[in-house]
């Protein structure tokens, strides 16, 4: 991926020297026996880690005072990275919704590590990426790279910048009212229908994500060889399908939450390949 020499986004809070609190919260405190607790709920029943955790730790509120935001330091290349892709996420979004007739509100990117206060509850790394729209800011721990490359098998740049774009993509929903409506439905219908209304919604992500491969392509020529085929494969390496598999039990799509491999693989496909908001509309989708 060419992304070196290109802009800059000024939207990156580093938190990582704060300390791996990052924040306090009322209630009691977080154990890794709770984070697990809270990412097997989360998986199978497809509701926030989040908002998990902040049961367990006694449902109080979240506080977010933080010190104060810093820049990540000029010589930290996988900070320089992830500021890049955001910034191109902005020069797209910000295109695509300027030629819709609206203003694209750039999201604040949050590097963490360990554990950091979010305005949708406790974060930790071990959720991985995610995004908060409470807040309007996409939080990633730069560990999950690792685990991405080593434990996932999804290793490359690109993926890496697929993670950041479906993230941003979520921010998309956010900002078209999407995700609002979403929460609505939290509690109107079964489990089961939720789920698959949740993997609509993480496909959509998955394609707003090509849209802005896409768009960023034909703009600043950003792929290079094996690129695709990157972004394609870590699509493929978190599937809901491929996820179950991996831990050895039972696959169950009832309980899916972001699709399978072939479907993710599908619709950042679809967003790539045409580059249009429109085309992805999971929602109307009569087959994922």
């Amino acid at each position: 991926m060419k992304w070196e020499g290109n802009r800059q986004s000024d939207n990156v809070e580093d938190r990582r020297s704060s300390g791996s609190s990052g924040g306090s919260r009322g209630g009691r405190n977080i154990g890794i026996g709770s984070i697990a607790i809270a990412l097997v709920v989360s998986y199978f029943l497809g509701v926030s880690p989040m908002t998990v955790l902040n049961v367990l730790s006694g449902g109080s509120a979240p506080t977010t005072q933080q010190s104060p935001a810093q820049r990540p330091p000029a010589d930290d290349r996988m900070a320089q990275f992830v500021s890049t892709v955001l910034g191109d996420t902005e020069d797209v979004w910000g295109k695509v919704f300027s030629q819709g007739g609206s203003t694209y509100r750039e999201p604040k990117l949050v590097l963490f590590r360990g554990a950091t206060a979010t305005a949708c509850g406790q974060g930790q790394a071990a959720m991985g990426p995610f995004y908060c729209p409470a807040d309007q800011k996409v939080y990633i721990d730069l560990g999950f790279y690792e685990t991405l490359k080593n434990q996932l098998g999804a290793p490359g740049d690109f993926a890496q910048a697929y993670v950041i774009a479906h993230e941003v993509g979520h921010h998309v929903q956010n900002l078209l009212g999407i995700t609002t409506k979403m929460d609505q439905m939290r509690g109107r219908v079964s489990e089961t229908e939720y789920n698959a209304m949740s993997v609509r919604l993480e496909l959509q992500a998955d394609c707003f994500a090509g849209v802005w491969a896409n768009h960023a392509q034909e703009a600043r020529q950003l792929l290079e060889a094996g690129d695709v085929e990157e972004a394609m494969n870590a699509a493929a390496r978190i599937g809901d399908d491929a996820l179950q598999g991996a831990r050895g039990g039972s696959v169950v799509p009832e309980s899916f939450t972001h699709g399978t491999s072939a479907q993710r693989q599908r619709w950042f496909n679809n967003g790539l390949k045409n580059g249009s908001v429109k085309r992805c509309d999971t929602f109307s989708a009569p087959q994922l």
